[in-house]
C-alpha cells in the first residue's frame, strides 16, 4: 500500500494543483475578484451564527494557518466552542487553507491514475480527496469539497448553530454586503418572499426554529445557500489563503537558500523520515508548487487527547474517523472497517505559522500562540508529532506504567506514550521506529517551519 500511496501522490496531488489554477502567475495576483470578496465577508461574518458572535473565521485564523489561534483552548481540549456556550464538536478545527485544491472524494481500486499493477487496491481501496478530518465534505454536491464543507458549521448545532439554511441566506441578502451578492450572482438572486423581519429573527434565535416560507422560495434559499457556500470556498482558494509565500517557495524560485539545519531536515524528510510518503513534495505539471499531502486518510496511532470536552461527556467514545463517514454511504460501507480510525492527511503548509515554537526557528518576533496537532489536539507543538513519529514504537505504553489519559507533556516526563486512540489499522510501516537522532527531529522541524507563508511579499 506504500507504493500506491507514493505514486498516487505524485500523479494527484501536484497535478490537482496545475489543474485547479495554481500556477506562478496566480498565486502572486494583488486583490480579490468579487466573489472572492463575497466569500471574504461570509468569512469574517460573525452574525452568520445563532448568537451573532462567530464567524467561520473563529476556528480558522489567518495569522496561524487559518486553525485555530486561541492557546487556553489549543494547550488544552483543542476542541473550539460553538456559538451557543457550552457546545463543543469533537475534533480540532482543521486548516482551511489550501482545502480547495482537496480533489473531489473518491475511492481508487487501482484502475484509476495507478493502472491495475497493485490488486490489493481491488480488496482495500485508497480513498481520496473530499474535506473536513473524516472526509465527509465530498464535492458531491457542489463540486467542490471546500464548498460543501462551507455550508456544514452554520447549521452544525455545536459550532454556529443556525436553525435553518434560510437564516444564513436572510442575513447575508439583508445585510451589509447583500449588494455585492446581487452583484456577483445576479440581481434576482436573493429575490425572496421573507416573513416579517420580527418573525425570521425569531426562528433564527430558537435552536429549533424555521423560517416559514414557500415551496418556491424554499428552493430559493436552497439555491441561495449553494452560491453562498461556493462564495466562501471562492475565498478560500484565493490567493488571500493559498497564498504560497513560504521560504519553500522562494528557495524554488532561487530567491532563498536554506539553512544547513533547514536542508538536512529536507533531507530526511524525503528519506529515513519517511515523510514525503504522504506528504509529497513533487512539484506538479507547470511547476505548480507541492502541496505536502496526497489527500489520502491514515491511522498514525494517535492518543486521545484527555482533555477533548467532547470525550469528557463521552468517555466511551472512540473517534472512527473516515469509517464513520464510509459507514453510511452504501456503496463504501463495506470498507469502513478497513478505514477505522484514518484521519485525512492534512497539508504541512502553514503548520507552524505563528506558533511560538517558530520563534527558535528564526520567526520574527511577535504575537505567537501554542498551536494544537492532530486531529484531536493532542500535540502541542511540532517537535512532538516528530518525536511521536520517530520513538511510537519503541516506547512503552504509559498505560503499562500505570499511568492513565496522560497527556502529552506527563507522556514526555515518565518516557512513554499512551496506547492509540484507536488500535486498529494504525499505520506500523512509516512511523514508529525511524531512528532519527535528536538533531534530525529538531532539523525537520526546521524544514517545516520554512514552509510557513509570508516570507515572500
Amino acid at each position: 500500500m506504500k507504493q500506491a500511496k507514493t505514486l498516487l501522490a505524485t500523479a494527484v496531488g501536484a497535478a490537482l494543483a496545475a489543474s485547479l489554477g495554481v500556477t506562478s502567475t496566480t498565486v502572486v495576483a494583488e486583490g480579490l475578484s468579487p466573489i472572492e470578496e463575497l466569500g471574504q465577508h461570509i468569512f469574517f461574518d460573525k452574525t452568520l451564527s445563532i448568537r451573532r458572535n462567530q464567524a467561520c473565521a473563529a476556528c480558522h485564523a489567518p495569522a496561524v494557518g487559518w486553525t485555530g489561534d486561541d492557546p487556553r483552548i489549543n494547550e488544552a481540549g483543542a476542541v473550539y466552542e460553538g456559538s451557543i456556550a457550552g457546545e463543543f464538536g469533537n475534533r480540532k478545527p482543521p486548516s482551511s487553507a489550501y482545502a480547495t485544491l482537496s480533489p473531489i472524494f473518491y475511492a481508487d481500486f487501482g484502475n484509476r491514475l495507478l493502472g491495475d499493477d497493485i490488486p490489493e487496491l481491488a480488496d482495500d481501496p485508497l480513498f481520496v480527496g473530499g474535506n473536513f478530518w473524516d472526509g465527509r465534505a465530498t464535492g458531491w454536491e457542489l463540486g467542490n469539497p471546500a464548498a460543501d464543507q462551507a455550508q456544514g458549521p452554520f447549521l452544525n448545532p455545536v459550532e454556529q448553530a443556525l436553525p435553518d439554511a434560510a437564516c444564513v441566506v436572510y442575513r447575508v441578502c439583508e445585510g451589509a454586503y447583500g449588494d455585492l451578492f446581487d452583484q456577483v450572482w445576479g440581481p434576482n438572486a436573493c429575490v425572496i418572499n421573507w416573513p416579517r423581519v420580527s418573525q425570521v429573527n425569531a426562528a433564527c434565535t430558537d435552536p429549533d426554529g424555521e423560517v416559514s416560507l414557500s415551496p418556491q422560495d424554499r428552493q430559493k434559499v436552497d439555491n441561495v445557500y449553494d452560491r453562498v457556500a461556493l462564495s466562501v470556498a471562492a475565498f478560500e482558494g484565493s490567493s488571500a489563503s493559498n497564498a504560497f509565500t513560504a521560504k519553500i517557495d522562494a528557495h524554488r524560485a532561487g530567491l532563498y537558500e536554506f539553512t544547513a539545519e533547514e536542508e538536512l531536515g529536507r533531507q530526511i524528510f524525503r528519506t529515513k523520515g519517511q515523510c514525503s510518503a504522504c506528504h509529497v513534495g513533487t512539484p506538479g505539471p507547470g511547476a505548480a508548487p507541492p502541496l505536502f499531502t496526497d489527500f489520502t486518510y491514515d491511522n498514525l496511532g494517535v492518543p486521545p487527547n484527555p482533555l477533548n470536552p467532547f470525550l469528557l461527556d463521552n468517555p466511551t467514545w472512540d473517534d472512527p474517523g473516515l469509517a464513520g463517514f464510509l459507514v453510511n454511504v452504501a456503496n463504501f460501507s463495506q470498507y469502513a472497517d478497513a478505514n477505522l480510525g484514518k484521519q485525512k492527511v492534512p497539508t504541512l503548509r502553514n503548520v507552524g505559522l505563528g506558533s511560538c515554537e517558530a520563534l527558535d526557528y528564526g520567526a520574527e518576533p511577535g504575537k505567537c500562540v501554542t498551536k494544537a496537532y492532530m486531529h484531536n489536539g493532542y500535540f502541542k507543538s511540532l517537535w512532538q508529532v516528530v518525536h511521536f513519529y520517530n520513538t511510537a514504537g519503541i516506547k512503552a505504553s504509559c498505560e503499562s506504567k500505570g499511568i492513565f489519559d496522560a497527556t502529552v507533556d506527563v507522556a514526555l516526563e515518565n518516557d512513554c506514550w499512551p496506547l492509540p486512540e484507536v488500535a486498529e489499522n494504525v499505520n506500523r510501516d512509516e512511523l514508529g521506529d525511524l531512528g532519527l537522532t535528536t538533531e534530525e527531529e529538531l532539523a525537520l522541524v526546521a524544514f517545516m517551519m520554512a514552509m510557513s507563508d509570508g516570507y515572500l511579499q
